[in-house]
């Protein structure tokens, strides 16, 4: 079987990893950055506007691809639809909310609001014409059935390789320490940081570290950046820094609220790191409550403070709960096993190729 796969580039890493598993699983692909292929109105480059769809033909008719497999609702997924080859979409958020959450903050002005609104109706194209809707979990997949209860549709979870994740000595920071690793690049997920105000001011001899970065890190920076035991690392170059900065820290928190199937919940558990997480969206599938780190419930601050104290101040429970974590990621969530199961459901679905 071929696969062609079409995503952003800052996924390229990852959809990489799922591309060399389908290979060494006997399969083919061609990983392509989608609006390079096909991009149309309304893009940043003008001389996107007019440009015609020959790039896709000339790539289908040399690789011949049986699954044309889009990472993001784009007018690349459009034309890929266009060929007959059967779309597989996959769907890493729930879009339909973060369409609101946008519309809510960064997409006010009219001019904003008519792009949205062209690339809303891109995605919803997207998801109607496709073979196939594959969420990023389960619990994601019921918000799709219940938008589009008579589509296909199939989890598969993000994948990682356990290889890549083991200790590496590179950064110091201050102990005890609390480690969060997440993106602010939707407010959805990311206003739940806001709580965090009331646990690092109640914990000044802990020191808390944020890496990430986005449109809305300024929100909670004004907010933490006040307090002496805050830091913001900003993005650290990936894996190598990621895996040195997870590798430092003695609890991984993740405050968040809504998430799906975060990555940087597998690393850290790969990196034997107990985790706190809000019981929200599919976090509750990617780690083990109260073997592999803690649930909190969302905007609980007491619950939050409760847990983070509590691993601080036990280290065996602590090397528990971490080795708990690595061995659960890797008999869950390994490309592997991901990539198997994915080839598995494609049978069972019997997807009709060309």
């Amino acid at each position: 079987m071929k696969i062609l796969i079409g995503g952003a580039d800052s996924k390229f890493f990852h959809l990489k990893e799922f591309g060399e598993m389908l290979k060494k699983q006997g399969h083919e692909y061609l990983l392509v950055h989608d609006v390079e292929i096909y991009s149309g109105f309304p893009s940043r480059k003008i001389s996107k506007w007019f440009e015609t769809k020959t790039k896709l033909k000339e790539i289908i008719k040399k690789f011949k691809p049986d699954i044309i497999f889009i990472d993001r609702q784009t007018k690349f997924g459009l034309a890929a639809i266009e060929t007959k080859i059967p779309v597989f979409v996959h769907l890493r958020g729930d879009y339909w909310s973060e369409i609101e959450w946008s519309k809510e903050t960064l997409y006010k002005s009219p001019l904003k609001r008519i792009i949205l609104n062209m690339k809303d109706k891109t995605g919803k194209k997207c998801f109607s014409n496709s073979e196939i809707i594959i969420p990023i979990c389960k619990y994601l997949e019921k918000i799709v059935q219940e938008k589009y209860p008579n589509k296909k549709t199939q989890v598969m979870y993000q994948g990682i390789d356990p290889l890549r994740w083991y200790e590496e000595k590179g950064m110091t920071l201050k102990h005890p320490c609390v480690g969060l690793l997440q993106s602010a690049m939707i407010w959805g997920k990311t206003r739940e940081m806001l709580i965090l105000e009331k646990v690092v001011k109640s914990m000044p001899e802990t020191s808390f570290y944020w890496v990430g970065d986005g449109p809305y890190k300024e929100k909670i920076l004004s907010i933490l950046n006040k307090y002496e035991n805050f830091h913001w690392l900003g993005s650290l170059e990936y894996p190598n820094k990621v895996r040195q900065y997870l590798s430092e820290i003695d609890v991984y928190a993740l405050v968040s609220g809504i998430d799906m199937s975060p990555l940087t919940l597998q690393e850290a558990q790969l990196m034997k790191k107990p985790v706190v997480a809000t019981n929200v969206g599919g976090i509750p599938e990617l780690m083990k409550d109260k073997e592999t780190g803690f649930l909190v419930e969302k905007g609980n601050v007491n619950e939050l403070i409760e847990k983070i104290t509590l691993l601080l101040k036990n280290r065996e429970k602590r090397i528990e709960m971490g080795n708990s974590g690595r061995k659960f990621i890797e008999n869950n969530f390994s490309w592997e096993i991901v990539v198997s199961k994915f080839l598995e459901d494609i049978e069972n679905k019997k997807i009709k190729f060309m």
